[in-house]
C-alpha cells in the first residue's frame, strides 16, 4: 500500500492507520484527531490537536474548529461519539499547520479524491459508475443498485423542484422529507432508522427493492403535484410534500392488503455480526 490511501466503506487507510470518515451531504468528512495521529505519531491525537489549535490562533489568528463539525463516529469500543471532522478542503488547511513530511503524500492523496469530484462534475456518467461499483464491491445485487440510482435520480429532481420553487433551507428539505416519509411509511425518516436499527448508515442504503419503489413513487409524485399546482415557498411545499407521500402510502397500503404483510421491513444490510450486537443493546 505504500503512502497511498486505499478506500473503504467507513475507514480511510493511511500507512496501516485507520482514518474514519462519514458521509454528510454529498462528501466525506474526516477525524480531526486519526489524521492528526496518523501524520505525528502522537501518542495523544487528541491532545495534540488542542494544543495545534491554540497555537494556530495565536500565531495566524485563525480559529481551526470553526471549520469542523461534531459528528458521530465509531469508537474502538464499539460505540459511536461526536467527534471533531473537517471534510477535504479543511483537513487540506489543518495538514498545514501539521510540520510533517508525511503530509505530502496524504495531499496528494486529498488532491487525487477533488480531480476525481471535477472529473464527476464535468462529466456525471463517471460519477455514476464510481456509485454503481461502490454498491456492488458493497454485494448489493444489480436489481436492486438499479433501483438504488433511479432513486437517486428522482430525489435530484425533486430537490431541484424545490429549490426553484423558494425553499433553500437545509432543516425545510429535511421537514419535507419528513412529510413525504410519514405520509408513504407511516415513519419519519429518523424513526424510520431507529426501526431498522441503524445509527449513521443512510437510510436509503437500507431499504428494500419496495421500500425503495414506494420512496420514489411519493417524491415523483410530489414534484408532480408542486408542478401542477405551482407551489410557491415552504409551506404550499409542505401541502405537496403531504400529497405525495398519501399516493404512495395508498399504494403500499393497497399492495399490503393484496399480499398479506407489510412493505415496510426492519430489514437491513448491516454485516450480521454488527446487526446482532445493536439488536441486543437496544433490548
Amino acid at each position: 500500500m505504500g503512502k497511498e490511501m486505499k478506500v473503504e466503506n467507513r475507514i480511510a487507510i493511511f500507512e496501516s492507520k485507520e482514518i474514519r470518515r462519514t458521509f454528510q451531504n454529498g462528501e466525506w468528512w474526516f477525524s480531526v484527531t486519526d489524521v492528526v495521529g496518523a501524520l505525528t505519531d502522537s501518542d495523544n491525537p487528541r491532545d495534540y490537536w488542542y494544543k495545534m489549535k491554540i497555537r494556530v490562533k495565536s500565531e495566524d489568528g485563525v480559529e481551526l474548529s470553526t471549520n469542523c463539525r461534531q459528528l458521530k463516529l465509531l469508537s474502538s469500543d464499539g460505540k459511536n461519539y461526536k467527534t471533531d471532522c473537517a471534510n477535504t478542503e479543511n483537513v487540506l488547511r489543518l495538514i498545514q499547520s501539521i510540520p510533517s513530511p508525511k503530509a505530502e503524500p496524504f495531499k496528494r492523496w486529498l488532491a487525487k479524491v477533488g480531480y476525481e469530484r471535477i472529473q464527476e462534475i464535468e462529466n456525471p456518467e463517471i460519477a455514476s459508475k464510481r456509485m454503481r461499483e461502490i454498491y456492488q464491491a458493497k454485494g448489493y445485487s444489480d436489481e436492486w443498485i438499479e433501483k438504488r440510482m433511479r432513486g437517486i435520480a428522482v430525489r435530484d429532481e425533486l430537490t431541484g423542484e424545490w429549490d426553484k420553487r423558494g425553499v433553500k433551507e437545509e432543516r425545510e428539505f429535511s421537514i419535507l422529507t419528513a412529510e413525504i416519509s410519514k405520509a408513504t411509511f407511516g415513519m419519519t425518516p429518523s424513526e424510520y432508522k431507529e426501526f431498522k436499527g441503524l445509527e449513521n448508515e443512510n437510510l436509503r442504503d437500507h431499504m428494500t427493492d419496495l421500500e425503495l419503489i414506494f420512496t420514489m413513487l411519493g417524491e415523483a409524485s410530489t414534484t408532480k403535484i408542486a408542478r401542477v399546482k405551482d407551489a410557491k415557498g415552504f409551506e404550499e411545499n409542505k401541502v405537496a410534500a403531504k400529497k405525495g407521500g398519501e399516493v404512495a402510502g395508498s399504494a403500499r397500503k393497497d399492495l399490503e392488503k393484496k399480499i398479506g404483510e407489510s412493505i415496510v421491513s426492519d430489514d437491513n444490510y448491516i454485516e450480521e455480526p454488527e446487526r446482532v450486537k445493536r439488536l441486543k443493546g437496544r433490548k
